[in-house]
């Protein structure tokens, strides 16, 4: 039976894509919407089983309750944003002429169907050569949907994303290459890189080989997550890609790419014990959250705003993991879906924004509040929930990360994550209350409100959707969802 499930999951995004080819846009656009949420049912029929057990089909297929987390993060925004881009293409479409909005909209669904599948490939797999080659894959189909735009903003992002990602990868098949030597000396040349016969030699394993593999991968796969000093391609990306791909960039993309650290802090950990590899992770996800928490106080760019933010994200998620405490880890796992909700939230409303004053600039938006009855205050609270704000799942993993530092002894490493948290909370606030309330232009009156309304209802409902996630997550999180953050907590400090 899950078996079935594992197999339609892997199944129906790429087949969605392939339909989006050749069928007309609207019907196209419908396909995405069923697949989207048929994908993200797929997943939710996987959690009871991933909770208690490990699925392995195949030998090339492994999932367990890391696993499907990352996959949860992305089946829920796969759907969000499939409604979502509904509005969205809609929108593109009547700026653009007939043909041009046909294929527009031919190139996005095809596309999007297909990243949405390379993002549930990824944590899929067993071996760490197919997880590499996965996220090669969802590079070269992001870059392409970065540079959908056709713009020369969006080729030179794309461009950029191309050559500081593939760079990146490059160091990432050198970790794999270290991480195959380190295995060979236990289990011969004809070892394949699986990651659950490595796990079970992982005490076993040379250090030094390993020591070079993971930090080749944290190097490497952080530059896909974010990291600094590696993250320079991310705000120009995001801000010049469809709204709906930053908001599967952020939310899905750089999670998964961080998926692929924590195998190889699995494997590290068990070879060299949690001193180097916490003590690596720490460094980065500071170093990170400095940056990002400094960018956030003087942006004028609204898209790139959220960027840094995501920045931000991935480095208390690093952070996190360098605890090591198992509340800190589980406020890691939460925090991957907390802020999926958040982020691809704040994307669409951000998307929103940009449609309604036809400008991407803070400066150019003001009165959202009143222009966008929906959209502002779900903009807002999505703000909010990036801010760690209660009730939101933000505020909750936070509060568990933070409480694991201190649980852990790290008391500087806890106080520094709090202090840079709270600056970013400033960076992000002022620009919210900037175009939530900041006054119209215009005279008040019968008339100054006759543009009060929302472009489509489309990219309103996901919206509405995220916000009663986030609220679920912070107030009282499903029992099997809980159940399956404890396992994958065991997992990562290696007692299941």
């Amino acid at each position: 039976m899950m078996f079935a499930v594992v197999i339609a999951l892997a199944a129906v995004p790429l087949a969605a894509g392939v339909v989006a080819l050749i069928v007309p846009p609207r019907l196209a656009a419908a396909v995405t919407v069923v697949a989207g949420i048929a994908s993200f049912a797929l997943v939710l029929a996987l959690v009871p089983a991933a909770a208690h057990h490990t699925l392995t089909y195949v030998s090339y297929f492994r999932i367990d309750a890391v696993s499907a987390i990352f996959m949860l993060a992305t089946g829920f925004l796969y759907a969000a944003v499939a409604v979502y881009a509904v509005g969205y293409v809609g929108h593109e479409l009547r700026e653009k002429d007939p043909a041009g909005g046909r294929r527009y909209t031919i190139r996005f669904y095809a596309l999007f169907n297909a990243f949405a599948w390379s993002m549930f490939i990824a944590p899929m797999m067993n071996s760490l050569a197919l997880l590499w080659i996965a996220i090669e894959v969802t590079t070269v189909v992001s870059a392409l949907l970065v540079a959908l735009e056709n713009s020369e903003a969006a080729a030179e992002a794309a461009w950029k994303y191309v050559l500081i990602a593939s760079a990146g990868l490059g160091l990432a098949l050198l970790a794999t290459i270290f991480a195959y030597f380190a295995g060979a000396q236990l289990l011969g040349q004809h070892y394949d890189l699986a990651l659950s016969t490595i796990l079970q030699v992982g005490s076993q394993l040379p250090p030094t080989p390993v020591r070079f593999a993971f930090l080749l991968a944290v190097l490497g796969y952080g530059t896909k997550v974010g990291l600094f000093p590696v993250h320079t391609w991310l705000p120009d990306a995001h801000s010049e890609a469809p709204t709906p791909v930053s908001a599967l960039l952020s939310g899905s993309l750089l999670a998964v790419s961080f998926y692929a650290i924590l195998r190889y802090y699995q494997i590290a950990t068990a070879a060299l014990g949690t001193g180097f590899p916490r003590d690596a992770l720490l460094a980065f996800g500071v170093a990170s959250l400095l940056l990002a928490a400094l960018y956030l106080l003087d942006q004028r760019d609204l898209k790139r705003l959220l960027a840094y933010s995501s920045v931000e994200h991935m480095g208390i998620l690093a952070i996190g993991v360098s605890f090591g405490a198992p509340i800190a880890l589980a406020g890691v796992m939460l925090h991957v879906l907390a802020h999926a909700a958040a982020k691809g939230n704040a994307f669409m409303g951000a998307g929103v924004l940009v449609v309604k004053f036809g400008s991407k600039r803070i400066s150019a938006q003001r009165g959202a509040m009143d222009l966008l009855p929906w959209t502002g205050p779900l903009f807002l609270l999505a703000v909010l929930a990036l801010c760690a704000m209660p009730p939101f799942g933000i505020f909750r993993s936070e509060f568990q990360i933070v409480a694991g530092g201190f649980s852990a002894h790290r008391y500087a490493a806890a106080s520094v994550l709090i202090v840079l948290v709270t600056l970013a909370f400033l960076g992000l606030s002022a620009a919210a209350t900037s175009i939530m309330f900041r006054p119209l232009n215009t005279t008040r009156g019968p008339g100054a409100m006759a543009h009060a309304h929302e472009p489509s209802a489309w990219m309103v409902v996901p919206m509405v959707a995220g916000f009663i996630v986030l609220l679920i997550l912070g107030l009282h999180p499903p029992g099997e969802l809980t159940e399956l953050i404890t396992r994958a907590v065991a997992q990562l400090r290696g007692a299941a």
